[in-house]
């Protein structure tokens, strides 16, 4: 190990060589620099009452440690139709991996682990898909075709997703230009997963079989912000049907990215669409750094064919370990590997996301494939060195390594090292190629880890359990009649009705516009002051306070036509829904009596306004009339509320002298 080496300088060195820029510092010629691209895959459930293939109710669920059986299965790769193995199957099937089913008798029958055919597809699900994409202005296919899509994570107990193509070839709006869809499918959801630790995966089964959509669009995403953009119209435009489920779970996006020279690698089960801009910048920017570590290796091994890594097992009492997994597995006899890695010096420690190195990429595999929980590694560029220089010295010196090469010491059962050593040289062999396909999981600061490899395009076959579905021209054109206007066209509208912007997103996500158009044109309100209100007071409420029983949107419209009726002024509608939203059963009027309203003329109002002026020239620090004016306010405000406007009470006391 070269004494003079920094693995942190190091960091910082390639961080820079590549020309990684923040999020916020990056623009358009950043992106344009490096062929940033990205395309979408939206997953959306759907608002039905059963399950897609079954009769089990859907949208039931239960905790993890609510379960009536458990199931045992082990996962084993199979040859395809050509004579293949799947590459995620054969990776699936290295980890040796228990999958465990916790069934529950309410939400899971013979069908969901595959000992009965399916039934039927849910009819009202398949309306609902083909409304979804007409309405992303796909072309319907003719007939619809269940087909099986191969999943052998274990999420899915029969190793395959049943899914069906229902439209192709379509295109969403965003601001300044359209995003193309490639197709729609509806398939049925996976299961939830409740832990992954060494060779044993659990999962519950109360999601399994849930009807589901998944838009695909084309790589058009030229920035982080447009995939965030397009992401979010997807789902506003899922929403503004009411057919789907809402909530944490409901809605999830893979999203794809690649860089110039690099490959699709798939982010999976991103949560929120906020946490898309900066996983698609860091993304771009890893297989970028990638890309650079490649062309280090080529230069220093021309021949990566040649290229071979060594390892020796070693004997922890012949050195002085004192990092604590380490005494660990010399107490516990797990076995302790030293690998040399030839010309890979100043590369384990080069920049691949903030706070990242290669070495990570090494590690999250070992973690992944070989089944070993982390801490599972160390390295000789590691930020903070848990091996000493002398037994870094004894471990090169039985490596026999040379000055340019790095080592890496990892420990586990002695079943899990063939594994390990494999999935260490493949990721190291694959760093001569430059990036991976592979699917990545997704966290919130912005970085991801390694899940698995990514599918094959081959996976789909016919499901011969399932026949296929004639869809008439008649049929479609039903369900076209029963769309609701496009979000494209409500986003115009509420430009033209003069609502703030900053109130779109709430009132897409929640889908609050066909209530508030309803509003502004059954009470003749304002459309700005229904927009605000739904936008900014509402969405604070919401924010703030918990409901004692489930609230419905449709409160508000009652509540509207209560002061109408009432003849209160508009204001009080503000003070009102704190209280209803945290008692929706509770009485309009008694919601007037817990604000203390009451009703007092607007002249009585008016007349106080001079006595005031004169107690403020008595008691006021200033004499700036902006300061009057909201003492004034202050005093009147209780008076005044759901009696005068307050705005036109402001205007009074400012023009009154």
């Amino acid at each position: 190990m070269t004494k003079k080496f920094d693995p942190k300088e190091n960091y910082c060195h390639s961080k820079e060589k590549i020309g990684y820029v923040s999020r916020k510092e990056a623009t358009q010629e950043t992106y344009d620099r490096i062929g940033f691209m990205s395309g979408l895959e939206v997953h959306q459930q759907l608002k039905t009452k059963e399950k897609l293939f079954c009769h089990c109710p859907s949208g039931v669920y239960n905790s993890s440690d609510d379960y009536d059986a458990e199931l045992i299965r082990h996962m084993r790769p199979t040859l395809s139709e050509l004579g293949e193995y799947d590459g995620t199957a054969l990776m699936e099937f290295k980890t040796r991996k228990q999958i465990v089913y916790r069934l529950k008798n309410e939400t899971a029958c013979t069908y969901e682990v595959d000992d009965t055919p399916p039934f039927p597809v849910n009819r009202e699900a398949l309306e609902i898909a083909i409304e979804i994409s007409l309405l992303s202005k796909l072309n319907i296919v003719g007939e619809v075709h269940i087909t099986r899509k191969q999943y052998l994570d274990g999420s899915i107990p029969t190793g395959f997703q049943r899914t069906a193509i229902i439209g192709v070839e379509g295109a969403i709006p965003l601001k300044h230009k359209n995003i193309r869809l490639i197709q729609l499918s509806l398939e049925e959801d996976s299961c939830r997963e409740i832990s992954d630790v060494g060779h044993v995966r659990i999962f519950k089964t109360d999601r399994l079989g849930m009807p589901l959509i998944e838009t695909v669009t084309y790589p058009d995403c030229a920035n982080p912000d447009e995939v965030k953009e397009a992401c979010d119209y997807i789902r506003f435009l899922n929403r503004s049907t009411g057919k789907v489920r809402t909530g944490m779970g409901s809605g999830r996006e893979d999203v794809n990215v690649s860089c110039r020279g690099g490959t699709r690698v798939e982010i999976k089960g991103v949560a929120h669409t906020k946490w898309i801009p900066e996983l698609t910048h860091n993304e771009s920017f890893r297989q970028w750094a990638l890309l650079h570590v490649r062309e280090e290796l080529k230069a220093r091994v021309p021949n990566s064919g040649i290229w071979k890594m060594d390892h020796k097992q070693l004997n922890p009492h012949n050195f002085n370990f004192r990092y604590k997994p380490l005494n660990k597995a010399k107490k516990d006899h797990i076995k302790v590997v030293a690998v040399n890695l030839p010309g890979f010096h100043a590369l384990l420690s080069h920049f691949t996301q903030p706070g990242k190195i290669f070495a990570d990429e090494i590690s999250d595999r070992l973690k992944v494939i070989a089944c070993i929980e982390k801490p599972n590694m160390t390295h000789t560029e590691a930020f903070k060195q848990i091996i000493s220089r002398k037994d870094w010295y004894k471990i090169q010196k039985l490596l026999k390594s040379r000055e340019r090469d790095a080592q890496i010491v990892f420990w586990g059962p002695e079943e899990d090292l063939e594994t390990a050593l494999e999935t260490i040289e493949e990721r190291c062999r694959i760093a001569f190629e430059g990036i991976p396909n592979e699917t990545r999981k997704s966290f919130e600061n912005g970085t991801t880890v390694f899940e698995r490899v990514l599918p094959g395009a081959d996976r789909m076959y016919p499901d011969t359990d399932s026949a296929p579905i004639p869809l008439t021209d008649d049929y479609i054109e039903k369900l076209r009649e029963r769309l609701p206007s496009e979000v494209i066209e409500r986003y115009k509208q509420m430009k033209e009705w003069g609502i703030p912007e900053d109130t779109y997103t709430y009132i897409f996500k929640k889908n609050l516009y066909p209530l508030m158009e309803r509003i502004i044109k059954d009470l003749k309100l304002d459309p700005c002051f229904v927009g605000t209100f739904f936008g900014h007071t509402l969405k604070f409420v919401e924010g703030h306070y918990t409901p004692a029983t489930e609230f419905n949107y449709f409160i508000i419209l009652s509540m509207f036509k209560f002061i109408k009726r009432e003849k209160l002024e508009w204001d009080i509608a503000g003070e009102m829904l704190p209280v209803i939203y945290k008692h929706p059963k509770m009485e309009f009027a008694s919601a007037l009596t817990v604000i203390k309203y009451k009703k007092i003329e607007r002249e009585t109002i008016l007349k106080t306004i001079a006595f005031l002026k004169n107690k403020y020239r008595e008691i006021g620090r200033s004499a700036n009339r902006e300061d009057e004016k909201n003492w004034i306010m202050g005093e009147l405000r209780s008076m005044a509320l759901g009696n005068i406007p307050l705005r036109e009470l402001s205007e009074i006391i400012i023009n009154e002298k």
